[in-house]
């Protein structure tokens, strides 16, 4: 993947964009300092060249009675690339877990599960998670409050 050059109009288009994606072209544009067509064209190339990968609506998660936020630290038994593959596949298929990462350290991977209750979190255990292909442990941490949550990158 090769690096995209950028200038401080585009970091502008995207700070507000990462803010409100829901700007007219007119807003967006006079918002940094451009007519609507050069907006559009560097909308139009930021999103070609893929940095702007989609457009989505962030939704408040304890509205929608998800209220328990849970990090799965696994540990996996082989370390081989079709057994990773696998087990990165098998995530992909369950909804529950909103982020996995491959992480450096004692553990293989860090897993972002949001679930309605504990309760929801013991059943996702017994029936999908210890069921990963692979897999070697779960270590789940509770989250107690969320401080900071952002999906805006810091440009």
């Amino acid at each position: 993947m090769s690096r995209v050059e950028i200038d401080d109009i585009d970091r502008a288009i995207l700070r507000a964009l990462q803010q409100n994606a829901d700007y007219s072209m007119a807003d967006l544009g006079n918002l940094v300092g451009l007519s609507h067509t050069p907006c559009w064209r560097r909308l139009k190339r930021l999103e070609a060249e893929g940095v702007i990968q989609n457009k989505v609506t962030l939704l408040d998660a304890n509205k929608l009675n998800l209220k328990v936020t849970i990090h799965a630290y696994i540990t996996i038994k082989h370390h081989e690339q079709l057994a990773l593959e696998a087990f990165e596949s098998a995530v992909m298929a369950i909804p529950e877990i909103v982020e996995c990462y491959s992480t450096s350290g004692d553990k293989d991977y860090v897993l972002r599960v949001v679930v309605e209750s504990v309760e929801h979190y013991e059943r996702l255990m017994k029936t999908q998670l210890i069921n990963l292909p692979n897999l070697g442990s779960i270590n789940s941490a509770f989250a107690l409050k969320q401080v900071k949550y952002t999906t805006q990158l810091p440009i």
